[in-house]
């Protein structure tokens, strides 16, 4: 028998316990909660003081495995998709790893930003297409508070903290999950977008580089590059499937801000009901944004088995990817 395909059998979150709402942000900038909600959606995000990426990410790993009665030994691969890593090097998924005692697992960080999960479930599924049963655990972490100026309140007030994630099986090929999907990256735009710069300080440089950890945005580009190429992937993934934007259940978007996701669903002529939105509790987590409402969905019975889900995750790069599924 072969495996071909992949079902998500559990799914797990975890966020810092510090919470930062728009009133206390507006002590420490000009600006107020009314201002950050009418323009985002978002009211509070939260904000990592003790647990770092790789500690929420082997939070989410642990819960999947008690939910799911695994022991740690028979996880085969892990994949946490992040562009907030504890280091550069070991890779977080390697201390999610060590930390689980997954021992027969191998692991690796894949970095695609916002669109990193359904970049990530992609990965996945090619990885466990095997001729014996595998399981897999994919994570989305980001502590992009570490990656903000806390006074520049054109990115400040976007970003919170978070991980998410699923437990996945392969499956044989008539028990399919997969539909379709859709991925693009559009490179020559990713300098709207960007964060981390490492910088150059070597005596064998001909000059030195800043040092930049923080996010640059041109705001009104990338709101421009959502609203136009989330669309379309989502329309280019539901052609592949000879679907229709009514056969889709339910769209699990990255939350990057609320007027976002209200254009794309009036572009794509569907009720925002099937638009479920939790940017008020957490802001933008990058990788974290789609498995974080992914779990809630499930843990609310929203989604329920047989659904067909449309993930879509957009951001840094930049990246958009969608992915059909039924759950």
């Amino acid at each position: 028998m072969t495996f071909e395909d992949f079902k998500i059998i559990q799914t797990a979150s975890s966020v810092p316990r510090r919470v930062v709402d728009n009133d206390e942000l507006s002590t420490m900038m000009t600006t107020s909660d009314e201002w950050i909600t009418q323009r985002t959606g978002i009211k509070r995000r939260h904000v990592a003081v003790q647990e770092t990426t790789s500690s929420l990410a082997t939070k989410v790993a642990a819960k999947l495995l008690a939910n799911s009665g695994l022991k740690p030994t028979d996880i085969d691969l892990i994949v946490v998709a992040t562009m907030s890593p504890d280091y550069l090097t070991p890779s977080t998924s390697a201390l999610v790893q060590g930390n689980l005692g997954a021992d027969q697992a191998i692991a690796f960080d894949i970095d695609a930003a916002c669109s990193g999960f359904v970049y990530g479930l992609k990965v996945v599924r090619q990885m466990l297409k095997a001729d014996r049963p595998m399981h897999a655990i994919l994570i989305g972490a980001e502590t992009l508070s570490k990656l903000v100026d806390w006074h520049d309140r054109t990115t400040s007030v976007l970003f919170g903290d978070g991980a998410a994630g699923v437990l996945i099986a392969n499956q044989p090929d008539h028990t399919a999950s997969f539909i379709s999907e859709d991925l693009k990256t559009l490179g020559k735009l990713g300098k709207y977008l960007t964060a981390g710069q490492v910088g150059v300080k070597s005596p064998f440089a001909a000059a030195e580089t800043t040092y930049s950890p923080f996010f640059k945005m041109n705001g009104h580009r990338v709101y421009g590059f959502a609203v136009k190429n989330v669309p379309e992937s989502i329309n280019r993934a539901l052609k592949q499937a000879n679907m229709t934007v009514e056969d889709v259940d339910c769209f699990v978007l990255h939350q990057a801000n609320k007027r976002i996701i209200e254009k794309i669903a009036d572009t794509l002529g569907a009720p925002m009901s099937k638009f479920p939105v939790n940017i008020h509790e957490y802001g933008n987590t990058s990788a974290a944004s789609e498995p974080i409402l992914l779990d809630e969905l499930v843990a609310n019975q929203t989604i329920k088995r047989g659904d067909v889900i449309a993930l879509s995750g957009f951001g840094g790069g930049l990246t958009v990817g969608t992915m059909i599924i039924r759950y």
